[in-house]
């Protein structure tokens, strides 16, 4: 009866309010998953707070955060030692992803920016959706009683996104002024030349000579962990050479330098095919918010044959990667979760080389399309959005996609299309960016035979240049867009997509708000 007592008030409240407003999310009835939200709030210890449409959220956040943190509890506990190593390795991820969603949901329920609560709930989403894929595209097997299936966090998730989507303005970009060097004008001359110097007054310096304070980029960042304060730039500079190493970092701040693109090389073999789930393949992974990286080659050497093998993963807020370059074939570059800007970039790949559900924007980065196995067709990116509420997508502006040295002589027996519909909410799009004629006139795959997220997908190229940007024989899908209007495009540009015109000027990175 107490339960009936307080979903009953829940849904009055929150009806009494909808009357007052015109915004459309204010009961757990109009929530994707209702069911899911009404069972939840009925016994939450917010109900007689919800008042107002914050309050409402709040009160769905909240049910959030004690479903995930008692998930994760349970998880902990079981019994893992019948797994084989394959599915205890996808189960290690499951955790970390896990104790992310946990932050994530943490952060979300302080903070007042409603677009910063977007990018961190989207961010929890795919953790859920991640942990999944590691168990399922090894052919595994959840162990019994698993909370990351049975404990409906995806479907809450769903439910805060769109209550917080429904409070958030439309958002608009500026059209800051620069300089002809294309960095921000407010930038001052010093803060430029740092930039553009490879001599970055570093706090740790890496060499594989023994020059440096370290030979290894691990050591240095396991350095750097201990005397960072965490909100104050920590610099490591990586001197010239080859680096065979796996490098892992959740530090924030953290900024890598290198000697230039196939100067300062870090690499590694990690793949699919020899057992790791997709996410533990990175050669280099980041998680901690703020990641600078500039003048480095990422690089994953399995080979096509390998299958997933990924040269570098994302997950880090707010990130920025300038003059790199990431080398790999099948999932080259990993764009994880939450905001990220690539600048003068060099991507080099085959299948879904550039994917992950973040919110990320390259701009003015070459992207190269290499020789795959003998049958296989490319696909350029692979965006995993998997509701229509999450603020993300993998936005290519002022670019280039031309295929590699190694494809180039043989173009004509392969395939290649600008992406395909990794998730049901799949976004892509293109904008300004030279395509070159390795690129079908069809543009884009389906992801299999079924044909499915066609509809609910939203792919969109935006005044495209070259032999292969003509729309004329482009795929018919509902979800598919030539877009004509400069008002549409602009939604995707870095000032708007990314709010990148409030962090990426402290980066001292020149960019392109605006078309």
């Amino acid at each position: 009866m107490a339960k009936f007592v307080a979903y009953f008030l829940v849904l009055s409240l929150s009806m009494a309010f909808r009357v007052a407003t015109s915004d459309p999310i204010l009961s757990c009835s109009q929530t994707p998953y209702p069911h899911v939200c009404s069972s939840m709030v009925s016994t939450s210890r917010q109900v007689a707070q919800a008042k107002t449409q914050s309050g409402f959220r709040s009160m769905v956040l909240h049910a959030a955060m004690d479903l995930a943190v008692q998930a994760h509890e349970v998880a902990l506990i079981i019994d893992t030692s019948s797994l084989d190593m394959k599915a205890k390795a996808a189960w290690a991820d499951c955790l970390k992803f896990s104790k992310d969603t946990i932050k994530q949901i943490n952060r979300s329920m302080g903070s007042t920016s409603k677009d910063d609560v977007q990018t961190w709930l989207s961010a929890a989403m795919t953790n859920q959706q991640t942990c999944r894929n590691g168990f399922n595209d090894l052919g595994s097997s959840f162990p019994l009683g698993s909370p990351f299936l049975s404990y409906n966090i995806s479907e809450l998730l769903s439910n805060c996104l769109a209550i917080n989507k429904a409070m958030t303005p439309k958002k608009s970009g500026g059209n800051p002024r620069f300089l002809s060097d294309g960095f921000p004008k407010w930038m001052s001359t010093t803060e430029r030349k740092l930039l553009q110097s490879s001599n970055t007054n570093a706090d740790l310096v890496v060499a594989k000579d023994g020059s440096g304070d370290y030979t290894t980029i691990s050591e240095a960042i396991a350095a750097a962990t201990i005397r960072s304060n965490g909100t104050s730039r920590f610099v490591i500079h990586v001197k010239a050479g080859i680096y065979n190493e796996t490098v892992e970092t959740s530090m924030n701040n953290l900024m890598i330098t290198g000697d230039g693109i196939g100067a300062t090389i870090i690499t590694g073999n990690k793949n699919f095919h020899d057992g790791f789930p997709t996410a533990q393949t990175a050669t280099f992974a980041v998680s901690g918010d703020g990641f600078i990286a500039r003048d480095m080659t990422f690089q994953n050497t399995a080979g096509p044959e390998k299958e997933q093998a990924v040269a570098f993963l994302s997950s880090s807020d707010r990130s920025v990667l300038y003059q790199c370059s990431f080398e790999g074939y099948q999932d080259t570059l990993c764009a994880l979760t939450q905001r990220q800007f690539y600048r003068n970039c060099d991507i080099y790949g085959t299948i879904d080389f550039i994917f992950g559900d973040a919110a990320a924007v390259f701009q003015q980065c070459n992207i190269y399309v290499r020789k795959p196995m003998t049958g296989q067709a490319n696909t350029v990116t692979a965006q995993g959005r998997a509701t229509p509420d999450e603020n993300t997508g993998i936005i290519i502006h002022d670019s280039v996609v031309t295929a590699a040295p190694d494809l180039k002589p043989v173009q004509g027996s392969f395939q290649t299309y600008l992406g395909r519909p990794w998730r049901e909410y799949s976004r892509t799009v293109f904008m300004k960016t030279s395509l070159d004629s390795v690129i079908d006139p069809a543009g884009w795959l389906q992801w299999n035979a079924s044909g499915f997220y066609l509809s609910t997908l939203y792919y969109g190229e935006y005044m495209n240049t070259g032999a292969g940007a003509n729309t004329g024989g482009r795929v018919k899908w509902p979800g598919y867009h030539v877009i004509t209007s400069a008002s549409e495009a602009s939604n995707f540009t870095v000032g708007s997509f990314l709010g990148g015109d409030s962090w990426i000027p402290a980066t001292g990175v020149p960019y392109i708000s605006g078309l």
